[in-house]
């Protein structure tokens, strides 16, 4: 058998058939990773980091500020699950008070009674520190159902609990069930009841304020009172020319 063949190569060359991280660096040693990859490799880990390690909680945290306390406070309250189906909110306003301040309403579905749900509730909210308020126009009109007035630190809140209705859903934006003296087309009663809680700034609330002697709801504002002393009234009318 022959013996192989070794090839002679000049000092400083690289066999182009050896991988690329075998070759050497022409003194017969393995070429190292240069400071400028290094530099990038460490920057990549320090972005990866800081994008997990703030990254991630920033936005939990902005979601958290994002979401009203009131509507926090509200979920927390001990009612029973059967009283908080479906919870609908809504929010308007501004919560620094710019221009409106911020008012909360929550729409809430209960499988049980209006008198039923209404105690639970009641209790919930005492438990919770809300007292009971009882100012003129609670409500501003006359409602169904049962409606209370609450107080808490710089927050008012409107409780209405009445029965529910089954009105079936809008088509096309026209209504399903078109008024009728028919008994057989007009709305049917649901089981279970419809709470509606509205919490407002008390500040913003102007129940918190002297009340006009009329009720705004009808004259717009309070008119200026009669003038009972009128200086013109005792002159003595001028004879005739």
């Amino acid at each position: 058998m022959e013996p192989p063949v070794r090839l002679h190569r000049e000092p400083g060359t690289v066999d182009s058939g050896r991988p690329e991280d075998d070759r050497s660096d022409g003194r017969g040693e393995p070429r190292r990773p240069t400071h400028g990859s290094q530099r990038l490799r460490a920057a990549i880990l320090v972005l990866v980091s800081v994008i997990l390690l703030g990254g991630v909680p920033a936005y939990f945290g902005l979601q958290t500020l994002d979401r009203d306390p009131v509507f926090t406070s509200l979920d927390e309250l001990d009612v029973p699950a059967w009283a908080m189906v479906d919870p609908d909110d809504e929010v308007s306003g501004s919560r620094w008070c710019l221009l409106d301040c911020r008012l909360r309403e929550r729409t809430v579905n209960s499988e049980r009674a209006p008198e039923e749900t209404a105690q639970a509730y009641e209790a919930a909210l005492t438990g919770d520190g809300w007292q009971p308020w009882r100012p003129e126009y609670c409500p501003e009109q006359e409602e169904q159902g049962r409606y209370t007035c609450w107080r808490r630190d710089e927050l008012t809140l409107d409780l209405w609990v009445r029965e529910r209705t089954c009105v079936p859903p809008p088509v096309d934006g026209e209504p399903a069930v078109v008024p009728s003296a028919d008994p057989a087309t007009a709305a049917q009663e649901c089981p279970g009841s419809l709470v509606s809680v509205k919490v407002r700034n008390a500040i913003d609330d102007e129940r918190t304020r002297p009340q006009p002697s009329t009720d705004p709801s009808l004259t717009g504002e309070d008119p200026y009172p009669t003038l009972t002393d009128d200086p013109l009234s005792d002159l003595t009318p001028s004879p005739p020319s």
